[in-house]
């Protein structure tokens, strides 16, 4: 047996009473571990399975190519955000973003701790802290923009230009990535209330050029509607 410590990212019932979880591992990346019997009345251990929690998890030896099945897990930090619908709201769009991105990532201590520190931020009540992880990961997969004196980001290429190329990337647009690009801590960038909902457009166009087969995560909507 050995020990792994990760975020799950999703988890479906199986059967009556066990379940397939989705994690990305501090040691092994992208990970997909079978929990027997965690459904059963008497088990307590389902209210643990929260999105984007961190758990220790006890693997069991696999024998071929089955999915490794878990004897044992426990949380590993607990937090109070689970509470507040809005930070509950970016949990589950994050969780969802996550869990299509990283199916194919190894190992990658960069972005596990890019993780915990978006989780910190958003305990904290920094709202806005989702957009500005999305540009975490774009730098840590080596897609982000590169800098520039161009005021407009062209999506497609990757740089900024002196002229629009894309009705979604304004000047204003393009100066938040600009400055989030280029801050220590770009979680200090502060993005305009007004302007939230066509940033996190800009995101998604700008992924879909740079990210392999990327899909409009299915909570889109309710984050919208939340942060409206």
């Amino acid at each position: 047996m050995n020990s792994q410590n990760g975020f799950l990212l999703s988890f479906i019932k199986y059967g009556e009473n066990d379940a397939v979880l989705h994690c990305f591992t501090e040691e092994d990346g992208f990970q997909t571990y079978f929990v027997k019997g965690i459904y059963s009345k008497r088990n307590k251990k389902k209210a643990l399975l929260q999105p984007l929690s961190m758990l220790s998890f006890t693997i069991n030896p696999t024998r071929g190519n089955g999915i490794p099945s878990v004897s044992r897990f426990e949380l590993v930090k607990s937090h109070d955000m689970y509470m507040d619908i809005k930070a509950n709201t970016v949990i589950f769009f994050i969780s969802d973003f996550l869990n299509q991105v990283l199916r194919h990532e190894n190992k990658n201590p960069g972005l596990f701790f890019s993780i915990d520190e978006f989780i910190n931020e958003l305990n904290g009540k920094n709202y806005q802290c989702h957009l500005l992880f999305l540009i975490t990961i774009l730098k840590i997969q080596g897609v982000a923009p590169l800098i520039n004196d161009g005021q407009y980001l062209d999506p497609e290429t990757g740089t900024f230009s002196v002229n629009s190329s894309h009705h979604l990337f304004t000047e204003e647009i393009s100066a938040i990535w600009k400055t989030a690009m280029c801050s220590e801590n770009l979680y200090t960038t502060k993005i305009p209330n007004s302007l939230r909902k066509d940033f996190l457009d800009s995101l998604l166009v700008y992924y879909h050029y740079h990210i392999t087969d990327f899909k409009i995560p299915a909570s889109l909507e309710v984050i919208q509607q939340i942060f409206e």
